[in-house]
This record gives C-alpha cells, sequence and structure tokens, in this order.
C-alpha cells in the first residue's frame, strides 16, 4: 500500500516509529517490549495502532511468517522534515528566522548544540 500523502503520525504512532527506526523491523511483541518498559501499555494498544499505521500507510507489515514483522515506510530524517515543513508553514508562517528562536528560546540549549547549530550556518553560507 502506498504511503497517503499528508499523513501526520499521532504522538503515540510517532513513538512506534522511533522504535523501528530504532531497532529496525520488528514484531508487535518486540516493539510493545520497548514502549513498556517502566509503564501500564497494552500489547493489543501496539498491534491496533500498528495495524492503523498500516492501513495509513506509514508502516509496511510482512506477513510470510506467523508473528507479522513491522517497518517504517520512510526514513526518520524524510518523516521529521515533514513534520517541521508542516508546523513551519502553519504556526511561523514559513518563516525559519521564528521557527529557529521560538526552539531556542523554548529551553536552555547546551554550548555543544549552539557550536553545531553555528558549523550548520556556517557550511550554508560557504554553499551561497
Amino acid at each position: 500500500m502506498a504511503r497517503k500523502t499528508g499523513v501526520r503520525p499521532t504522538g503515540a504512532e510517532l513513538e512506534i516509529l522511533g522504535v523501528l527506526w530504532e531497532r529496525g523491523p520488528s514484531t508487535v511483541r518486540e516493539v510493545h517490549h520497548r514502549l513498556a518498559r517502566g509503564r501500564d501499555l497494552g500489547y493489543t494498544t501496539v498491534l491496533k495502532t500498528l495495524q492503523i499505521m498500516a492501513e495509513k500507510g506509514l508502516v509496511r507489515r510482512d506477513e510470510s511468517q506467523r508473528a507479522h514483522v513491522y517497518a517504517a515506510r520512510t526514513p526518520a530524517e524524510q518523516t521529521q522534515r515533514q513534520l517541521l515543513g508542516d508546523l513551519l508553514e502553519r504556526a511561523f508562517g514559513g518563516s525559519a528566522a521564528l521557527l529557529v528562536q521560538q526552539a531556542l528560546s523554548s529551553r536552555k540549549t547546551s554550548a555543544e548544540e549552539i557550536a553545531r547549530i553555528r558549523a550548520y550556518l556556517d557550511a550554508l553560507e560557504e554553499r551561497k
């Protein structure tokens, strides 16, 4: 099934995608085990969410074995870009400067993170 355009994963779906991006293709049991650490989360909740995600085109389901194996359809970076682009347009009127200013002012930023941001901006300037 092809991924539908404009499908944005919910918070719970992003959590599951995070597991799949980290672990790679996984069974429901493996995803549940990872997510349930230290909290009450039902196996059937994870199963149903993965089934919905497959219908939405967010994950692929391999049914060739008894335990179905799920895999993310798109890499983390692509999904992050899609979500960020949507947020940029909806909340910041397309202004990357406003988005970055809010991101940096919303919590304490480490000196290491600031250095990485500066290096990235310098590299962007050099490409112009």
